[in-house]
């Protein structure tokens, strides 16, 4: 991660100065200022520092994690990641729902009234069906 960090704030002073550099050459090439490459430029490097405050942040809460030990072993990293049930349909329907709620902004707004109720109803059913007693499905 610290690695990560120091690659961040590298893309950071790129960005940025990238960002620079492109309104200088827009302005002289075409002799006036475009604000729109310029700022989405700039939105990247904001982007990156986040990214690199955050993970920096976390590396010095955390502690070196394997990846950044030359002694780890492959199996230092693997740990538990969570639990997921194998038999859901859930994810299946909150995917197709949230796909049709999407397409909304192509097709019309009537879509979406009929896909958001929907999306509600999978996200619940995603989130509560281990809820129903012990290895219920």
């Amino acid at each position: 991660m610290k690695f990560n960090g120091n690659l961040f704030w590298f893309l950071t002073v790129f960005y940025f100065v990238d960002a620079i550099g492109y309104a200088i050459w827009w302005y002289n090439t075409n002799g006036g200022y475009e604000p729109i490459g310029t700022a989405a430029i700039a939105m990247l490097g904001f982007m990156s520092a986040f990214l690199a405050f955050y993970i920096k942040k976390t590396h010095k809460v955390q502690g070196p994690v394997p990846e950044d030990r030359l002694d780890a072993n492959i199996e230092d990293g693997d740990s538990e990641i969570g639990y997921f049930a194998p038999w859901s349909w859930w994810p299946l329907f909150l995917g197709l729902f949230a796909s049709m709620a999407f397409a909304a902004l192509a097709v019309g707004w009537w879509l979406f009234f009929i896909a958001f109720p929907l999306c509600l109803v999978a996200i619940i059913g995603f989130v509560f069906e281990r809820s129903r007693g012990l290895n219920a499905h």
